[in-house]
């Protein structure tokens, strides 16, 4: 049995600030790679990547600050699909690609204009854009293409039953047999990028920097953090 769920989960034990704190400080806290503070100290963008600051419980409630500021959670509520929780969990796509990889390349950027302008089925996505997620190294070096691995909504073979083949595969999203239709998971919020799981999955690196992908994602400090969040993220 898993002992944070049992143990913790199931019966809400109170998480304490002095135990996040920690977590933030210790090397390989959420699987392999350096303390989280060693890159996100203060909320000054020129010392601390994007100016956020999870060295004290005021920096992680503030979150990002530089432009566009935004917090990494909601205290209160569940942090899986917010930024503290994508990059704790979601690895980058094409599964592989290197952190170092730039995020804004042409295709990525193309992607994110496509979503943006509403993510029309006209000619512009037939003719640029589809052929993107079937194309290897459309997004990186040395990476395959989307639909090596999401080209049905079956799974098997197509992992998270998401088609990336054809434009309503991908507006369809993922899991819509295992939660059916209607619940699917949207992959594509058209004219928000930035709320768009293949946009996100393109352009955020999954931390820390360098973590192999195959690590567990619902590492026991992981689902521990998540915990502390939902309870209200207290700070004593």
């Amino acid at each position: 049995a898993d002992v944070v769920s049992e143990l913790i989960l199931k019966r809400d034990i109170p998480i304490p600030y002095s135990y996040i704190s920690t977590l933030m400080r210790t090397p390989n806290a959420f699987g392999e790679g350096a303390a989280c503070i060693v890159c996100h100290a203060s909320s000054n963008p020129e010392t601390s990547y994007r100016g956020l600051d999870l060295s004290s419980c005021e920096g992680m409630k503030l979150g990002s600050t530089e432009e566009p500021a935004h917090a990494i959670f909601t205290p209160g509520e569940s942090p899986k699909r917010d930024s503290l929780g994508r990059r704790l969990r979601n690895n980058r796509m094409p599964l592989g690609v290197q952190f170092n990889i730039p995020n804004d390349s042409p295709n990525i950027i193309a992607v994110r204009d496509w979503i943006a302008d509403g993510a029309k089925n006209d000619a512009h996505f037939q003719n640029d854009i589809l052929k993107l997620f079937t194309t290897d190294n459309a997004f990186a070096p040395d990476t395959p293409a989307c639909t090596e691995c999401h080209m049905s909504n079956q799974e098997p073979p197509s992992f998270h039953e998401l088609n990336l083949s054809s434009y309503e595969g991908i507006m369809l999203g993922a899991d819509s047999i295992a939660k059916g239709v209607e619940n699917a998971t949207k992959v594509i919020i058209a004219g928000d990028p930035g709320a768009s799981g293949v946009f996100q999955h393109l352009s955020e690196d999954r931390m820390p920097p360098g973590i192999d992908p195959t690590e567990e994602r619902d590492h026991a400090n992981t689902q521990i953090l998540f915990a502390w969040v939902k309870q209200g993220a207290n700070c004593q």
